[in-house]
C-alpha cells in the first residue's frame, strides 16, 4: 500500500493527518491505529509527509480569494449550507482539473486474452500515458485489488461455503477496462448465475441489502466485466473503452433517439462512463447522456477537461439527511403556480424528453440491486429541471458601508476579510464587482422545484413541487399531505446548482431576481447567434463536471458573479453553459424567458444535444465578455 492509499484508507476511518514544522501529526479514533499500521506509518513516513504536504497546498488554495472577492472555501460553505464548523461532510471545492488529476487513483484491468481491436488498444495506451503526465496515480491491477472472502449459506444441504474474490480497493477512483462481448457459452453461464442470484436474494436474503461485491460474487461469476470487482461503486467508477458508436455521434439522429442508444450502451457495459474511439474521433458517455465528440488531436484536452472531472466528481444524489425537513402548502405559493405554468408552456419546445424507470431499463435483478446502492434508492431518471426562485429574504439592511463593516463580528472558521455578522447574527459578505468592494447581507434563499423524476411539462401542483431553502443549512419542504415514505418524492440532483444560481444572482445581479426568477435546465445548447442584447453566456470553457454536483454549483455561482464586471447594464437573461451536459437559464421575467426559448427552438437555434456547443466554443471570448 503506497502513501496515497494509506492516507485515503485512514481518512475514511476518521484518522486526521497533518504536517507541522516537518513533523507528521496524527489524530485517530481509538483502536484504528494498530501496531501493524503504526509500523507502516514509520516505514513510509517520508512518502506520507510529501503526500500530505501536497494535499495541504491544494487545500490552502481554496482559501485564497478569487476575483469576485470570495474564496472557494467561502463559496462552498455558502451554496452547500456548511456553516456548521463541525460538519464532517464539508470539503473545500476543487475546480482546477489539474488539481483534480493529482487527487485521483485509477487502475487498468488486464486485457482479455487475444484482444485485437487496434484503435482501442492504441487509445488505451495513450490514455495511460496522458493520465500519468497530469499526475493521476496509476496502480497496477494486483496492487489496486485485494482478496475478499464471503460466507454464503447453501439451502437444502444447510451448509456454508466460503467464496473468495479479488475486489478493487475503495481508495481507487476508477477501473478502466475494454468492452469484451460474452461468448454464447458465457451467456448461458450468466443466465444460470442470474437465476441463482434471484433465488438466493428472495429465499435466503429475503431481499435484504448486501454489499455490492457480494452481489457481484453471487451473480457475476460467469462473466468478466470490471464492475464485478468493485468493492464500493459510490467511490469507484467503471470506465469502458470501446469502438465508437457511429449512430450515437451522428448529427442526423435526434437526441431523443440518442437517449435510448446511450442507455443501452451504459446498461450493456454496466459502467458509469463509456469512451468510444475511432481512428479520428473520441466520444464520451455517462448518465448525463451528452453526445459530445472530440477530435483525436484534442486528446490531451479531452482527458483534462472532460474525463478527469467526471472521475473526480461522480454523479450522486444529495442525501435527504443533509436537509432540515418541513411542510408547506403549494396552493398558497404563487411561485409554485408559476412553476406549473412554466412547465406547461415549455412542453411545445420538446426540450424535456420523458424520463425512465430504472426497472424498465435494467432487466437483471442483480444489476438493479447494485444500481440501487449507487443512486441511494431512487427509482428513475429524468432530464433537465424547472425551478422558480422566490425573492431573496433579508432582515435589516441589505447593504452596509465599509465603516459599518468594520464594526461587525468575525465568524469562526471563516476569513474576517470575507464574511462577518452583526449582533443579530445576520451575516454579511465583502464582495467585489468590477473594481468596487460592496458589503452585502447574505439573504435567506428559497425556491420551488419539480421533484426528481416528475414530468416537468405537466406538474401536479399538489404533489410534484417541493420547496428548497438555504439559510445556514439546507432546508426541504414537502407538500402538505404527502408522505415521503409512501410517495417517491425526492429533490432533484441539481439542488446545488439551483441554490448557487439563486444566491449568486441575489448578491451580484439583484435586479435579475428581485421579483423572483424562473430557472430552467435542459440537455442542450443555444447557438451563439441566438443571444440578444442584455443576454449573457458564461461557462463554455469550464471543466465538464457532471450534473448537480457540488463543483457544478460553484461554477454556476462564479458564472453569475462574473457578469457585472464591465458594466451595470440591465441583464434580462443568462445562459450558464455546462460542457458535456447542457445549459441553465435564469431570466428576470418568465414570459420573456418562454418567448425567447420558444423562438430559439422554432428557428433551430436551440436544440437538445451538443449540436450548437461548437458555435459557443468558437465564440469563447465573446461568450465570456
Amino acid at each position: 500500500m503506497n502513501a496515497s492509499e494509506l492516507v485515503a484508507s485512514l481518512s475514511q476511518q476518521g484518522v486526521h493527518l497533518w504536517v507541522d514544522n516537518d513533523k507528521l501529526n496524527i489524530r485517530s479514533p481509538k483502536g484504528v491505529i494498530t501496531p501493524e499500521i503504526q509500523e507502516t506509518l514509520i516505514a513510509k513516513k517520508s512518502e506520507i509527509l510529501a503526500f500530505v504536504r501536497e494535499i495541504n497546498v491544494a487545500t490552502k488554495s481554496a482559501y485564497i480569494p478569487l476575483t469576485q472577492g470570495l474564496s472557494l472555501h467561502t463559496i462552498g460553505c455558502l451554496i452547500g449550507g456548511f456553516f456548521d464548523k463541525s460538519s464532517e461532510d464539508y470539503q473545500p471545492p476543487i475546480i482546477d482539473a489539474k488539481v483534480m488529476a493529482q487527487r485521483l487513483i485509477v487502475t487498468f484491468k488486464p486485457l482479455p486474452a487475444k484482444y485485437k481491436k487496434q484503435e482501442v488498444l492504441k487509445f488505451r495506451q495513450e490514455l495511460e500515458k496522458i493520465l500519468k503526465n497530469y499526475g493521476v496515480k496509476i496502480l497496477p491491477w494486483e496492487e489496486a485489488t485485494q482478496e475478499f472472502a464471503y460466507d454464503i449459506s447453501i439451502p437444502v444441504i444447510n451448509q456454508k461455503k466460503t467464496f473468495k474474490l479479488r475486489g478493487v480497493k475503495t481508495a481507487v477512483n476508477a477501473v478502466i477496462d475494454v468492452e469484451n462481448p460474452p461468448s454464447l457459452f458465457r451467456k448461458l453461464g450468466i443466465l444460470v448465475a442470474e437465476n441463482f442470484y434471484k433465488f438466493y436474494s428472495q429465499v435466503i436474503l429475503k431481499n435484504r441489502t448486501i454489499p455490492v461485491i457480494k452481489i457481484a460474487k453471487l451473480s457475476s461469476w460467469a462473466e468478466e466485466h470490471a464492475a464485478k470487482y468493485v468493492e464500493d461503486p459510490t467511490n469507484t467508477q467503471v470506465i469502458i473503452i470501446t469502438e465508437i458508436d457511429n449512430n450515437f455521434i451522428n448529427p442526423a439522429i435526434s437526441y431523443k433517439q440518442k437517449i435510448n442508444i446511450g442507455l443501452k450502451t451504459l446498461v450493456r457495459t454496466f459502467s458509469e462512463i463509456v469512451i468510444g474511439v475511432s481512428n479520428d474521433k473520441i466520444s464520451i458517455l455517462n448518465m448525463n447522456l451528452s453526445d459530445s465528440i472530440f477530435s483525436k488531436n484534442e486528446m490531451k484536452e479531452f482527458v483534462l477537461k472532460s474525463l478527469i472531472p467526471k472521475v473526480f466528481v461522480p454523479i450522486t444524489p444529495l442525501l435527504l439527511s443533509r436537509f432540515e425537513r418541513g411542510k408547506y402548502n403549494p396552493q398558497q405559493s404563487i411561485y409554485a403556480a408559476n412553476l406549473v405554468k412554466l412547465g406547461q408552456q415549455l412542453a411545445s419546445t420538446g426540450l424535456f424528453p420523458s424520463g425512465f424507470k430504472l426497472d424498465d431499463v435494467i432487466k437483471r435483478k442483480s444489476h438493479r440491486d447494485i444500481v440501487n446502492v449507487i443512486v441511494k434508492g431512487r427509482t428513475g431518471v429524468s432530464y433537465g429541471f424547472v425551478a422558480y426562485a422566490e425573492p431573496p429574504q433579508y432582515v435589516g439592511a441589505t447593504e452596509i458601508t465599509a465603516i459599518e463593516w468594520e464594526s461587525l463580528l468575525p465568524i469562526e472558521g471563516f476569513s474576517s476579510d470575507e464574511i462577518r455578522q452583526n449582533e443579530n447574527n445576520r451575516r454579511y459578505l465583502k464582495i467585489k464587482i468590477g473594481e468596487e468592494y460592496l458589503f452585502k447581507q447574505i439573504p435567506d434563499i428559497w425556491l420551488v422545484s419539480s421533484r426528481s423524476g416528475a414530468n416537468k411539462t405537466d406538474l401536479n401542483l399538489a404533489s410534484d413541487i417541493i420547496r428548497i431553502g438555504l439559510k445556514e443549512r439546507l432546508l426541504l419542504e414537502l407538500p402538505e399531505g404527502i408522505q415521503s415514505e409512501v410517495v417517491d418524492i425526492k429533490p432533484s440532483y441539481d439542488i446545488y446548482v439551483m441554490l448557487a444560481i439563486t444566491l449568486s444572482a441575489a448578491l451580484y445581479t439583484p435586479e435579475l431576481i428581485k421579483n423572483g426568477a424562473p430557472i430552467v435546465h435542459f440537455h442542450g445548447y443555444p447557438a451563439f447567434e441566438w443571444f440578444a442584447n442584455n443576454e449573457y453566456c458564461v461557462g463554455v470553457n469550464n471543466p465538464s463536471v457532471p450534473c448537480g454536483t457540488y463543483e457544478s454549483g460553484v461554477f454556476n455561482f462564479l458564472g453569475i458573479s462574473s457578469l457585472p464586471k464591465n458594466s451595470r447594464k440591465a441583464i434580462d437573461l443568462v445562459g450558464l453553459i455546462e460542457p458535456d451536459h447542457g445549459t441553465n437559464f435564469i431570466a428576470s421575467n418568465m414570459d420573456y424567458l418562454l418567448e425567447r426559448l420558444k423562438a430559439g427552438c422554432a428557428e433551430g437555434q436551440i436544440e437538445l444535444g451538443g449540436k450548437h456547443f461548437a458555435s459557443l466554443k468558437a465564440n469563447l471570448n465573446k461568450c465570456e465578455s
